[in-house]
């Protein structure tokens, strides 16, 4: 605007010539600008915070700083009925006049010389902001200043962005501002709803805040707005159809509560944007009303076993907006802190990050769903973990040992894959606390050994269920353009659309452990993938579930910490992620994943391996596998040995007689599953002893595998009454002996299954256990006295 009138300045100069007028006038307007350069009007106010849902709906109001409901009106907000209303009463001529309305002033000017005192104003309402702005005294000078003010406003914005600007600031009474504020906490409804009548109650109180007050002098109020009403006929600003039924409308206003839904997520946003008077959340209303409630009837249910906190993200997948945001069950519960947000929460996973592990296994062509993972008990460096229900399962499908989220396969499997290569995939899914932990995370971290927000788990999910691309949730509207094109929207590939199928493949399967208990009496099982997680001492219940439409993530605990015996992912947290599944989204007409086509399919295996048939391999089956990813080996699950005729003995290349030798097959198992099945009696065809005239020695690096003591460890020890140590090693199937050397000397030879015990001595001690093939391994420990 202060372009275009320096411009037309310009032009009237050329026309005229450089007249002493046009000097003056020049002068002037420079004069003007100079002094509006120099004390620029402030229209910088502070607004009260609202938080608005997807649908317009307001969810939440703050106060604004200065402790007002100052609520901002946007201008599509004033109707042609509220602006016409409001100039009607106030300003008249407010489209024409640069700020002042001379002749008004001049008439107001002659009626207070001839009363003697104050009678009538000529306040404009660009004039009249200038006062809210500014507030002064009412004196000659705080005249001529709202003067300057009033130009300056008029220079600097639009007749619309003026009009805007009052009627934000108008009082109501006590802390109220604004006509959006008063229509709100008056009549529980936007501006742009309200009728003739309420309009005009609204435009004739800021007058007189203190005689026309709302809720207690009613009856009033409507006087007063039914002569403005009547004004309204006689001036025709409306037909008289509209002034009749404003006339006859009751006035029912009261003093209401501001709005305070979705708490968590409104102080979230409302931090995360401190200068934004509107916020627009993705939140859908209905979603986030049902998904509070079922919370709220949940944690009623599972107060009396001592848990007392739950919390619920529910992610739209198509445009990956958060449409329910439930940090507590209960926010405003100040004894089980109600206001701490646990959809941000740092908690410890439990299991629920072996999806994850699966999927890079996947992609490195490690496993296939029917790989043979060794469910036993094992000893990772002194790191032995045990499963949920404290039983072994043997060797397991991968699908079944992630469907049973197993422990033991994972652990091997994060080995396998490396952890440093776990780290950095959780980091590039966004995972903060990880990023932090980093250089401290072990093999337990698959397990529930590390630091997670249900916000980051609910997040990896949707990448799932978007074929492994991870992206940032949205939690406010997004434009038009990026809701139409959602498939447009960056994000980071953390696993292949193909692994990301496999996945949700196997968390689709119903036979599994971590249904709740008699789900089928209680529960609809709704169609979805879904994993659960508790963590170590059952402080936190994990389930987090996908289909096409949504991602929900749930978790159940304490915010205290405290454990409780009953907590689990299965029985605690699964049956509200059922709730809410059936809830939002029962009998889904969206349809399920689709097989990739192009590098995902399928071959046979042997169903004792997961591995291409060999030569011992009967009755194969079909599994999965990502075309030039997924590893290609001959199954090895038996292997081919010269015995004689009774099958006593079994001989070598070197000691093979020339007749008589019979070839048969054998069990080939690894050293832990075959210690596994001979401490469960599970019977298995062992290789016999080798032929004990036979006299070479075999090599290799296949020796025994000392489980017990640790390689590198200190041991201390009470020098007065000093306790056993036990010795343990797992060897070949076709190991019939083992032999103990302490510091090199031989101490006793036991059967590979047996447990060793001795009375360790201090200072440095080397251990060693060979087989009678041969092999040997050994290790070595530090003996300290306490």
């Amino acid at each position: 605007m202060i372009g275009s009138i320096l411009g037309n300045v310009r032009v009237i100069a050329k026309r005229i010539g450089q007249s002493p007028s046009v000097k003056v006038l020049l002068a002037v307007f420079l004069l003007f600008f100079c002094v509006d350069f120099s004390f620029p009007v402030k229209t910088t106010i502070p607004y009260s915070t609202l938080i608005t849902a997807r649908d317009g709906s307001i969810l939440h109001v703050f106060l604004s700083r200065d402790d007002k409901w100052r609520m901002y009106a946007e201008l599509p907000e004033i109707t042609p009925t509220l602006r016409d209303a409001i100039l009607f009463k106030e300003d008249k001529y407010f489209r024409y006049h640069f700020g002042f309305n001379p002749v008004a002033m001049i008439r107001a000017a002659g009626r207070n010389l001839l009363s003697g005192r104050r009678t009538s104003g000529a306040s404009t309402i660009t004039m009249q902001t200038v006062r809210l702005l500014e507030p002064r005294q009412r004196t000659y000078r705080s005249k001529l200043i709202e003067l300057f003010r009033a130009v300056q406003l008029e220079v600097h914005y639009s007749k619309d962005e003026i009009l805007q600007l009052y009627l934000n600031l108008i009082p109501y009474g006590g802390n109220i501002e604004g006509l959006k504020s008063a229509s709100l906490l008056y009549f529980g409804k936007p501006p742009k709803l309200l009728s003739l009548a309420e309009l005009t109650t609204l435009a004739i109180i800021p007058n007189r805040p203190s005689s026309l007050r709302l809720g207690t002098n009613n009856a009033f109020v409507v006087q007063e707005r039914n002569r403005w009403l009547t004004r309204f006929r006689t001036n025709h600003l409306f037909n008289d159809e509209t002034i009749t039924d404003a006339l006859n409308e009751p006035l029912i206003a009261y003093r209401r509560s501001a709005p305070q839904l979705a708490p968590h997520l409104s102080r979230r946003l409302r931090a995360e944007n401190p200068d934004s008077p509107i916020i627009h959340a993705s939140l859908q209303p209905a979603t986030q009303a049902t998904a509070e409630q079922l919370v709220q009837n949940y944690s009623n249910r599972i107060r009396a076993y001592n848990i007392h906190n739950s919390a619920v993200l529910v992610v739209d997948n198509q445009t990956r907006e958060v449409i329910a945001y439930v940090g507590s069950s209960d926010f405003g519960n100040a004894f089980d802190g109600g206001q701490v947000d646990g959809v941000r929460a740092i908690r410890s996973p439990g299991s629920a990050l072996k999806p994850l592990l699966y999927g890079l296994a996947f992609d490195a062509g490690a496993i296939t769903p029917k790989t043979k993972l060794n469910d036993v008990p094992t000893n990772f460096n002194g790191y032995e973990p045990d499963n949920y229900d404290r039983k072994f399962n043997g060797p397991v499908t991968a699908e079944f040992a992630l469907a049973n989220s197993l422990n033991i396969p994972a652990v091997s499997l994060l080995k396998e894959v490396g952890t440093p290569a776990f780290i950095a995939t959780l980091r590039k899914a966004g995972f903060s606390t990880i990023r932090k932990q980093a250089s401290d995370l072990g093999l337990s971290m698959i397990l529930g050994g590390c630091g997670v927000t249900l916000e980051e788990m609910t997040r990896l999910y949707a990448g799932l269920a978007n074929g492994g691309t991870v992206s940032e949730l949205h939690y406010t509207t997004q434009p038009a353009t990026a809701r139409l094109h959602p498939n447009q929207e960056k994000g980071v590939s953390v696993v292949s659309k193909e692994a990301a199928y496999l996945i949700t493949n196997t968390l689709t399967q119903i036979t599994r452990p971590d249904l709740p208990n008699n789900f089928d009496n209680s529960y609809h099982l709704p169609r979805i993938a879904w994993k659960t997680g508790t963590s170590y001492g059952r402080r936190d219940a994990w389930s987090i579930g996908y289909n096409q439409r949504y991602t929900i993530g749930v978790w159940v605990g304490n915010f205290s910490g405290i454990g409780v015996a009953e907590l689990s992912g299965a029985n605690t947290a699964t049956p509200l992620l059922f709730q809410l599944f059936n809830a939002l989204d029962y009998n889904s007409p969206n349809g399920w994943f689709r097989k990739p086509a192009s590098s995902l399919s399928m071959r046979l295996v042997c169903p004792e391996t997961g591995d291409i048939p060999g030569e011992f391999c009967a009755n194969p089956i079909t599994d999965y596998c990502i075309m030039g990813v997924s590893h290609y080996r001959r199954c090895q699950h038996r292997k081919a040995a010269f015995t004689n005729a009774a099958g006593t003995l079994s001989y070598c290349a070197h000691c093979r007689p020339d007749s008589g030798a019979v070839r048969r097959s054998y069990a080939n198992l690894s050293p832990e599953v075959a210690v596994f099945y001979q401490s469960r009696h599970i019977p298995f065809d062992k290789m016999p002893p080798h032929n004990p005239a036979c006299e070479r020695v075999f090599g290799g690096n296949a020796g025994p595998l000392i489980t017990s003591l640790n390689d590198g460890s200190d041991y201390f020890i009470n020098p007065k009454q000093p306790a056993d140590l036990e010795l343990g090693c797992q060897a070949a199937n076709d190991v019939e002996t083992v032999f103990w050397y302490l510091n090199d000397k031989l101490y006793r030879k036991a059967k590979p299954t047996e447990a060793i015990f001795f009375k360790p001595q201090p200072g440095p001690l080397k251990i060693s256990c060979a087989d009678d093939k041969g092999r040997y391994s050994d290790l070595r420990v530090m003996i300290k006295n306490e």
